[in-house]
């Protein structure tokens, strides 16, 4: 697997004196991915020293690729180069729904849960036979491992540093960003997607996936459908610099 890296044009805002960021898109069960640009960003951290860093992890950990439990369970430890913070994104929202209530299965499965539930040992058209979705739950519950439970439980839905802010989806621009709707962070397209004006802070995201990365004066779009590209994409920005790394 290779890596590429490569600088923005744009200068729109500035991380904190003294701090790199690094944001990471949607991962959506491609721990081969996560692996590899985790390797990366020990080296670009090695190449380019700096005083401290923090990786943001915009959310949708799970479902769709087949690695969802390996992904939780790097994630989970906290095995990475540098501090982590963990967003929630729509994919998690719906395994929480469904931990809470096995009538939300149908939702989790729309969404991708097969592959998820699949890597932790559940097939669910066999469980369903059995009892349906009340016994998947107890079945998923069962191998589902509480760390990987308190990590998905523990993710926030937003964070902020210097002139970025960091979400799973998007804003909505009638709303001050410390205001946002729990729902529109995890789940927005129409009118954030679409709108061109500033929000106050560049938005840093994932959730739409796109062939490359949207980098824009008023948001990021970091989510570059790794689970059918290969490709997995992180921003670091430091100062007023921005530079992508990525597995190709």
């Amino acid at each position: 697997m290779t890596i590429r890296s490569f600088p923005s044009a744009l200068s729109t805002a500035e991380a904190p004196p003294g701090m790199r960021l690094y944001a990471i898109g949607d991962i959506h069960g491609r721990a081969d991915l996560l692996h590899a640009l985790a390797e990366a960003i020990a080296e670009d951290l090695a190449a380019r020293r700096c005083e401290q860093a923090v990786t943001i992890f915009v959310g949708d950990y799970i479902d769709r690729g087949l690695g969802s439990n390996g992904v939780l369970k790097r994630l989970s430890a906290k095995d990475f180069p540098t501090p982590m913070v963990a967003l929630r994104g729509n994919h998690e929202d719906a395994l929480l729904r469904f931990i809470d209530d096995a009538a939300a299965l149908d939702d989790w499965v729309a969404n991708g849960a097969l592959t998820t539930l699949h890597s932790y040992g559940v097939d669910a058209g066999e469980e369903v036979a059995i009892g349906g979705a009340s016994r998947v739950r107890v079945k998923f519950l069962a191998h589902f491992p509480d760390e990987h439970r308190r990590f998905i439980e523990d993710t926030r839905l937003w964070t902020e540093y210097g002139g970025y802010f960091f979400c799973h989806a998007g804003v909505r621009r009638s709303r001050p960003l410390h205001l946002q709707d729990p729902h529109d962070l995890m789940w927005i397209r129409e009118g954030f997607l679409d709108c061109e004006q500033s929000f106050g802070k560049v938005i840093v995201h994932g959730h739409t996936p796109h062939r490359d990365v949207e980098d824009l004066p008023n948001r990021i779009n970091l989510d570059t459908d790794a689970v059918r590209s290969g490709v997995l994409t992180a921003v670091a920005l430091e100062g007023f610099e921005r530079w992508f790394i990525q597995t190709a």
